[in-house]
């Protein structure tokens, strides 16, 4: 016998009445200030919380700058002005073939209009900078991520500039921002040959033909002769270049002179290397043991496939991991130092101690 009318009504009202009440109930939880409920502690393992948003841009401009060295304008493709940068800040590339790298901004920071980055080829590399000269023209799309600073210019009333090669891509917009803020300043630009220095001309030309811009070829005049007991106190240094310049540039400074650095690539610690040491993850439930020569990120990733990473170089932070236990051997150019007491970036950072825990 099929329900009277009078029933099927009923049915209907009470299943309406309780979906009402359901869902009424989801937004009381939902608006609960102990929502969502803190039952374990939420990892910040993989996060990424140095991850930028990304954009594409479109290359307007690709000219040759130096031997080897090809300087890229990249602008918005809808014409929108671009997030401000200061000198020092870089841009993430994310390159076709997904290989992401990093490049310092060596435009005009007054310039919303586009961002300007310059690339050396590096022959015996990790294959990002051919493809930025190779496959990067005039015409295409990139997709970036930033801008981001971790080699800001200090307020100061001396600085002195020591740029190698490519180095002086993030120096060239300080010494404009130092010149325009009065500032003493004089900068020792160093290269292989003139022909292979990109961004000379406008390096002389700030120097407005006085000894502030030291020009040192090493095919004409060798090795720079570094010189700092003349700079009044308070001076800032700052140094951008391959290691043995950085390590000349430590050595020869006056005890308690401000460096700041930035480099090509990670710290090498040498002998460290040669010594292997367990990781356990904690959440997974698995020990490896990373080898020496090898990174904890690659020891990782054979037991727990996705767990990100991006720059491998420990410069832009996506792989980012929380230590739960273990002394960390911090190697990247990044973290800050709270962060450092309780996490690394595991593509470059190692263990102090023959074991590390990762709440992984």
């Amino acid at each position: 016998m099929a329900p009277s009318l009078p029933r099927v009504r009923t049915v209907v009202l009470v299943a309406g009445a309780a979906l009402l009440a359901k869902r009424a109930l989801r937004r009381r939880i939902t608006a609960s200030p102990l929502w969502p409920l803190p039952a374990l502690e939420t990892p910040v393992s993989g996060r990424g919380r140095h991850r930028t948003v990304s954009r594409r841009l479109l290359i307007t401009e690709r000219t040759p700058e130096a031997d080897g060295v090809v300087r890229l304008r990249l602008e918005s493709t809808s014409g929108e002005r671009l997030d401000p940068w200061t000198p020092g800040a870089h841009l993430d590339l994310v390159l076709p073939s997904g290989l992401v790298r990093q490049y310092s901004l060596c435009g005009d920071p007054a310039d919303g209009a586009a961002y300007t980055v310059a690339t050396r080829l590096i022959e015996d590399g990790r294959g990002g900078s051919r493809e930025v000269h190779e496959q990067l023209h005039e015409g295409a799309e990139i997709e970036i991520r930033g801008p981001r600073n971790r080699f800001p210019l200090v307020e100061a009333a001396s600085y002195v500039f020591v740029a190698g090669g490519i180095g002086i891509t993030p120096v060239l917009p300080m010494l404009q921002a130092a010149e325009a803020a009065g500032a003493r300043w004089r900068l020792v630009y160093c290269g292989r040959t003139r022909a292979s220095m990109p961004f000379l001309v406008e390096a002389e030309k700030l120097g407005g033909g006085t000894d502030r811009v030291m020009v040192v070829p090493q095919d004409e005049l060798g090795y720079p002769e570094l010189e700092f007991a003349d700079d009044p106190a308070g001076t800032a240094y700052y140094c951008c270049g391959p290691e043995g310049l950085l390590e000349a540039v430590s050595a020869a400074l006056p005890a308690g002179a401000a460096l700041h650095l930035e480099r090509f690539a990670p710290r090498a610690e040498g002998a460290a290397d040669s010594d292997s040491f367990d990781v356990e993850l904690r959440r997974s439930g698995r020990t490896v043991t990373v080898a020496p020569g090898s990174t904890v990120l690659a020891a990782v990733r054979a037991e727990v496939a996705n767990v990100p990473y991006s720059c491998e170089q420990g410069f832009c932070g996506t792989c980012q991991q929380r230590v739960v236990e273990g002394e960390i051997d911090h190697r990247d150019e990044l973290l800050t130092d709270a962060e450092r007491d309780d996490s690394m970036l595991i593509c470059v950072s190692r263990a102090r101690g023959g074991r590390l825990v990762l709440d992984l």
